[in-house]
């Protein structure tokens, strides 16, 4: 049951979420401050970091929350489904529980044109990936051949390469195509089967 505290909560955060992309979108992430973001929602700085911990936040979201999201829904996927199967269950169920489509896209747009912004969501990815791999490696079983076993990380990292392929296609079509198709082809077109 969703409270009367936590609706207002998320009243809030879309307010400021709101103030902010648009400001993002005017004047650029870098030339946007946090006073300027607090100012026009009408809020104090620090009730802005009550909601939002620092201003990457406010585009990037809590990227920790979302890797977690991703590594249990893989997990929790049946031991019959292959890997390349249940990472996408995982980006299917992620991209569920994100904003509206036009959200996302107008986020989306700010981190891939914002170099400090791309780079900290490369490495919380990053992150993501070295999560997913020993789930990955379970589902997988053990190696047939002697000495190291590549397939979870290279089957993780050509995963998420193909997510980001997407993503990006799927900006620069302003979100006119469907991500999940996108990524379904950039999957068979490295998988050979494209």
């Amino acid at each position: 049951m969703t409270t009367l505290w936590h609706r207002s909560r998320q009243v809030a955060v879309q307010a400021i979420l709101d103030t902010a992309v648009r400001l993002f979108a005017e004047q650029g992430y870098e030339q946007t401050t946090i006073a300027q973001i607090a100012r026009e929602a009408g809020i104090s700085q620090r009730s802005l970091f009550r909601y939002f911990g620092t201003k990457e936040d406010l585009v990037c979201g809590d990227q920790e929350a979302r890797g977690e999201l991703l590594k249990q829904i893989v997990e929790q996927q049946p031991a019959e489904v292959s890997a390349w199967d249940a990472l996408r269950a995982g980006f299917e169920g992620v991209l569920a529980n994100e904003h509206t489509p036009e959200r996302v896209l107008d986020l989306s747009r700010l981190i891939f044109d914002t170099p400090s912004l791309h780079a900290r969501y490369a490495e919380k990815r990053l992150r993501w990936q070295a999560g997913l791999v020993p789930v990955i490696q379970a589902r997988l079983g053990p190696a047939t051949a002697p000495g190291p076993d590549p397939r979870a990380q290279a089957i993780v990292a050509t995963a998420f390469a193909c997510v980001d392929t997407a993503t990006e296609l799927w900006v620069g079509h302003d979100g006119r195509l469907d991500l999940l198709e996108l990524y379904d082809q950039c999957l068979a077109a490295v998988r050979g089967r494209g």
